[in-house]
């Protein structure tokens, strides 16, 4: 049995595309056919491979980002608590929460109290107080008055209690805030 040593396409084979030269391998070289056997086709030969790395550097280039050495981690800082600010938090609360039943038990108070009057004591209610005015349209005509007394309380227990201790959270909010803006 013997081997066809010509080629089988009339054409020559393309050559390779080419190579960035940080990747090139050096060209194979050709070895010559000897004198002795003419008939042995000629297979090129191949330098040995370099070493392969695991992970090839790519090329760097002028304008590309170098790449930054990341920031050390700073332990983190101990941030300022106000000592009391939850009694703080409490007692705005509960000034607040004074207030507000202040203010609506006088408006309600009266008007449950005009219609239990109305309800258990008709006899009082239709009782005369002068010519064409009784207890119960006197007693009707002054709800007005108490509910403008309820706000004029709810305004005054703001002023006097509530409102001093909103500020005050406000300035230690506002010179926590600076604080902290100050520590970054």
């Amino acid at each position: 049995m013997s081997y066809d040593t010509s080629p089988s396409s009339p054409f020559p084979p393309p050559d390779p595309p080419p190579v960035p030269p940080h990747h090139a391998a050096p060209k194979p070289q050709r070895s010559q056919p000897s004198p002795s056997s003419p008939s042995s086709p000629s297979y090129p030969t191949y330098p040995a491979h370099p070493a392969h790395h695991s992970s090839p550097t790519p090329p760097t280039y002028p304008w590309a980002p170098q790449p930054q050495a990341p920031e050390p981690v700073r332990p983190p800082r101990r941030r300022h608590t106000a000592l009391g600010r939850h009694s703080d938090l409490r007692v705005l609360r509960t000034a607040y929460r004074r207030q507000r039943r202040v203010a609506t038990l006088t408006a309600l108070g009266y008007f449950t109290l005009f219609l239990v009057l109305s309800a258990s004591a008709p006899s009082l209610m239709t009782s005369r107080v002068s010519d064409g005015l009784n207890v119960g349209l006197l007693l009707g005509l002054l709800q007005i008055p108490v509910t403008c007394a309820a706000i004029a309380l709810y305004e005054f227990t703001a002023r006097r209690g509530v409102d001093p201790l909103a500020e005050r959270m406000r300035r230690q909010t506002e010179l926590d805030t600076r604080r902290a803006e100050a520590a970054r």
